[in-house]
């Protein structure tokens, strides 16, 4: 029932990891500068047509469907420059965006059919139209690709017919879904990227190969850390108030250094408490915001191979981690301190968050759960049949705060008596790779009748990673705690994550990065997901059990401080969770 791989090589994963992203350079490409200067040259003479920001980072991936890519640059370039079929109003509810789309509408129940009905001169920069070819892309990349953001809708999705040249999009489904209106967002070039080397896992790992918004890139620099972006003169819709907005990465200092003297024009960063102070000290000319964002930040046990696997071990690691101190180290007692995340599904920024959290066991109930499976203390280290408890932990390469929390975690559990290897692998490699990786689940199982890894490969026991939270709650319970299509399957072809009883040899792909499927769970979580129960009394009913599986320890949610400077009209906190990104194509200089 709950599967994917686990095996004792820990020390192969910590080899330097090679992202090989092959760029997507079909016709046309952005054009992108690689300049040996680690230092950004000082700004340009301010004027009314170029708007500067400051952030924390714009390196790539740019794929706002990957966890690997989740970031703020990542969201702030998509809202810029990719098309969507929904974007949230003011109040956060999906709207229909007309730029885009003309209708977009339920059409029949039995089968569940929407049907889109695309501008007729919605088109790519490379003048290709946006149409149907587009859906089928994203679509099937959500159903098939490992570690993407929110697939169970899309998973639900039969068939997609096109119509009216490719402007009809009739999509059918194999049960109702009422969340529809979150598919389809940041639409991909189809035509440029089907075939691009590097396939799904290249996509925008470098840039972006057309455009489909008010704006393009004009340069892409990630050793002088900026992007330059101009008005997309491809854009059929209302054009961009301004001829360029310059994203420039700087730290906490730099940018209220800039904000100061009028140099940048606004800041979006996370800050911890030094941070947050630095620009309060700025004064009444600069607007300051905190900014909830769409992800949760998770430490995810995963009951994968014979150590997690055992329910009473992996709720003895947890017993051992001090959660609050990791809330301190991932947020510095920035903004995010205040948005503890004591829910699995619902993040604290939501309307209708409680808390569902029940209170710590403490490192007694640790030492009696650890006991109870077989383990003895000797000499400060946990053993079971002479061998040490040894868990793999991982994050997204060097991204914070995952990357300290990771570490903050391994001494944590090496105080305490786990042996501990953490990694630090690339993004990618880590969510496609890594935390996907298939496992047989007959004729290799360990002596506790769990799934082990094939070829002995190595498995991430613990990963702190970013989880997707805010949107369709039902579809975010489902994307990250559900089994995979076919769960039920005893053939053994499903290729989710459920156990199989068949005797025949499996192979299984883990649904979600937790690794997580549990048969008792999934009617009620696929009961929500296509509306046959409303989400409020499953969660009311899921969300103690998922505690008690001790499979994910929320954190924080993520938070960010919006610094805005007198000399930029049109800049708000925007939608949310969305940002403010989404009003770009009204932003207008100010006087300063």
């Amino acid at each position: 029932m709950r599967a994917t791989g686990k095996g004792k090589a820990a020390a192969a994963l910590a080899l330097a990891f090679a992202l090989g992203a092959s760029g997507c350079t079909n016709t046309p490409p952005p054009p992108v500068v690689s300049s040996p200067a680690a230092q950004s040259e000082p700004p340009p003479e301010d004027t009314a047509s170029q708007i500067v920001v400051s952030l924390d980072a714009i390196v790539g991936g740019y794929n706002p469907h990957n966890l690997a890519d989740s970031s703020t640059i990542t969201s702030a370039l998509s809202q810029m420059l990719l098309p969507s079929v929904f974007r949230p109003d003011e109040e956060g509810v999906p709207t229909l965006d007309e730029s885009l789309m003309t209708s977009a509408k339920v059409t029949s129940q039995e089968p569940f059919t929407v049907v889109y009905q695309i501008r007729p001169d919605a088109s790519w920069s490379d003048g290709a139209p946006i149409a149907v070819e587009d859906f089928a892309y994203l679509a099937d990349a959500m159903k098939n690709q490992p570690g993407v953001v929110d697939p169970a809708g899309y998973r639900l999705i039969s068939g997609i017919q096109p119509g009216e040249g490719g402007k009809r999009v009739e999509v059918t489904f194999t049960d109702p879904y009422p969340g529809w209106k979150t598919l389809f967002d940041n639409l991909l070039p189809a035509h440029l990227l089907k075939d691009a080397p590097g396939g799904w896992q290249g996509a925008l790992a470098d840039s972006f190969p057309a455009y489909g918004g008010p704006f393009s890139i004009k340069t892409l620099d990630n050793a002088r850390g900026e992007i330059v972006l101009e008005r997309n003169e491809r854009y059929w819709e209302k054009p961009a108030a301004v001829d360029r907005i310059v994203l420039r990465r700087s730290d906490q200092q730099g940018m209220a250094a800039a904000l100061r003297s009028g140099h940048d024009q606004f800041a979006l960063a996370s800050t911890d408490a030094a941070g947050r102070k630095l620009f309060e000290g700025l004064g009444d000319d600069i607007q300051l915001h905190t900014l909830a964002r769409p992800r949760t930040v998770e430490v995810l046990l995963r009951p994968a191979g014979s150590v997690l696997a055992d329910d009473q071990v992996r709720a003895g690691v947890a017993a051992l981690i001090d959660r609050a101190g990791l809330i301190e180290e991932g947020t510095g007692g920035g903004p995010s301190a205040r948005l503890p995340a004591d829910a699995h599904v619902l993040p604290p920024s939501a309307s209708d968050y409680a808390p569902t959290r029940p209170a710590a066991p403490g490192p007694r109930r640790a030492d009696e759960l650890l006991s109870a499976a077989g383990y003895i203390k000797e000499a400060g280290t946990w053993r079971r049949d002479g061998e040490p408890l040894s868990l793999v932990i991982a994050s997204p390469g060097q991204r914070e705060p995952y990357a300290g929390i990771a570490k903050a975690l391994g001494r944590q559990l090496m105080a305490a008596g786990v042996d501990v290897t953490i990694v630090n692998p690339p993004p990618r490699e880590l969510f496609s790779e890594l935390l996907a990786m298939p496992v047989s689940t007959d004729g290799a199982e360990g002596d506790d009748g769990q799934a082990s890894p094939q070829n002995g490969a190595v498995a991430v026991d613990i990963a702190v990673v970013p989880q997707p939270a805010g949107g369709d709650p039902a579809s975010d319970l489902a994307s990250s705690f559900g089994c995979g299509p076919g769960w039920d399957d005893t053939s053994g072809d499903s290729g989710g994550s459920g156990n199989s009883e068949t005797s025949e040899e499996t192979s299984i792909t883990p649904a979600n990065p937790a690794a997580f499927c549990d048969e008792s769970l999934q009617p009620r979580i696929e009961a929500a997901l296509t509306g046959e129960v409303s989400t409020a009394p499953t969660l009311a009913s899921v969300e103690p059990e998922l505690w008690r599986e001790h499979v994910a320890i929320p954190l924080f949610q993520l938070s960010e401080t919006l610094a805005i400077g007198s000399g930029v009209l049109g800049v708000t906190p925007g939608p949310p969770l969305a940002g403010p990104f989404s009003s770009a194509v009204n932003w207008t200089r100010g006087n300063r």
